[in-house]
Parts: C-alpha cells; structure tokens; sequence
C-alpha cells in the first residue's frame, strides 16, 4: 500500500459515503470500509490514497462511543496516515448523551496524544456555512441559522436549539475552544491556527465559501506537514475537511486531476436505496 494521504472514521454510513464522494470528485482514491481494517486489509490495497471506516457512534451514547471508537482509532493508527479524521454531520447535530462530538474529541485526543483539536464543521459545498462561530444551513433554497432550521431544529433525537457552535460544544466537553473567524482566515490562516494552538485545546474554523475550506486546509496541512513523521493529526470536523485538504492537495500537486463523471442517460425507472446507521 502507498502512503497513505488521509484517514477517516465516519461517525455514521452516509456521511462516510459523503466524504467519500468529496474525495472521490477531486480525484483522490478512497476506499471506504465497513468495519475497522486490520494490517491483512490495508496490505491488499494499491495506489489507494485516503482509506474510510464506516462507523455509527452518531447514534450512541458516550459508553457505547468509547466500545465503537476504540477499535476505530486503533485501526486508524495502524494505517499510518498523517492525518485521521472523525468525520461528524455537517449540522453538528449532537447532545452529551447521543452523538456526543465532545466525547469523540476527548477520545480522539486522548488516543493520538494531541494537545489542539482542529474543528472544521462548515461545508459550503452543501450549502452547511458557519460565520463568526455560528453555522447557518439551506433548506428549499433559503438560508437558516441552525437554531431556526426547519428541520434540524426540530431533530427528534438531537435537536438544534442552538446555532453558536462553541456553546453547543462546551456542553459535550470542558476543553478550552476558540475560534478562527472569517476575518482572521482570510487575512492570515497559518499564524491564525499555529496562535489558536497555544491558547485552546479546540480551534474552530470558520468557512463561507470553498475559498475559505482551502485556506482552512492549508493550514491543517502545512501547521503539522514537519511533523508528520512523528505522530498523526486528529482532525474533527464534517466533509468540509475532505474538500479542504483535496483544494490545498491540487494546488500542492499531491492531487493531479479531478474526477469526471459519465452523465446518465434518461430511464423509466429508477430504484434508489438509502440507509443510515443512525
């Protein structure tokens, strides 16, 4: 197997399969799997980039988590990837007692030994935006703040009463969080990330547009691009971190080309199975 680009668990089936499809539109060779691979697995792929694990942690409690992610971050450590992702919903729709993305973080920290947690929540390329630290999501065309969303506010299992994503987070974890506004990302996100590292232990993104995901995958990846001989990144955040890195991955040339798909011809009928784990 050739070395390895990136790592991901996927906290349910189709926000892996989500990732996936954003690495897969720039190119990148993903394969994704359904249970945690061992050394037998990872040895039989070839000319794969970014290796997935399809998990379901988005619809457990913090015990079961802690079953799920152990396995998981262990297989994610034997692939020997710089960077390992736990990749979320791009609604950050969590609660401390299902879902919880604290738990996941404090597990996630706690297994790779990282002192600053990167969290890139944003995907603006499904219309999922988070400015000044509250996200915003589109729904039939219009744009809501997550808390008046009409649907994820009024989630039945775990509701979004609130669009301020650091406040929503404290509730999961007691680590120190900051954020990288808009403002300061645009302006200078290398010395923006490599400050925010000394003073939280969680460093929120901001990301309106895909050229702020670039800036945002920049600095994830030239931040830790010394270290990566050492020990791996733990990364948090929804597919907006696949479409970061995959735009900063392009202008370094680890990525040569996007992908080109075959458009469809018209059919009578089509069937279409849709499933997730939570």
């Amino acid at each position: 197997m050739q070395d390895l680009l990136l790592g991901f668990y996927g906290d349910d089936f189709t926000g892996s399969t989500d990732a996936m499809d954003a690495l897969a539109r720039n190119g990148i060779e993903t394969v994704l799997f359904l249970s945690p691979p061992d050394k037998s697995d990872l040895n039989r792929l070839d000319e794969v980039q970014v290796v997935g694990i399809a998990g379901r942690s988005r619809s457990m409690n913090p015990t079961e988590m802690e079953d799920e992610l152990g396995s998981a971050f262990n297989a994610l450590s034997l692939m020997g990837a710089p960077l390992l992702h736990y990749k979320i919903c791009s609604t950050f729709d969590s609660s401390p007692n299902i879902g919880s993305i604290g738990k996941a973080i404090d597990l996630g920290a706690k297994a790779f030994d990282t002192s600053t947690v990167p969290l890139l929540p944003g995907a603006p390329p499904l219309g999922r935006y988070v400015l000044f630290g509250n996200m915003f999501a589109e729904y039939n065309g219009d744009i809501y703040r997550l808390d008046r969303h009409p649907t994820m506010s009024d989630h039945p299992v775990t509701p979004m009463d609130e669009s301020d994503l650091l406040r929503h987070l404290s509730k999961q974890t007691d680590r120190e969080m900051d954020l990288i506004d808009v403002s300061q990302l645009r302006d200078a996100p290398i010395e923006a990330y490599r400050e925010k590292q000394d003073e939280a232990d969680i460093t929120f993104f901001d990301a309106l547009d895909r050229s702020d995901l670039t800036r945002a995958g920049k600095a994830i990846w030239k931040e830790h691009s010394e270290d990566m001989a050492a020990t791996p990144e733990f990364i948090v955040g929804s597919s907006g971190v696949e479409y970061a890195l995959a735009s900063h991955w392009e202008t370094e040339d680890f990525v040569s080309e996007t992908s080109d798909f075959t458009e469809l011809e018209p059919v009578y009928q089509t069937v279409v199975m849709s499933g997730s784990a939570s």
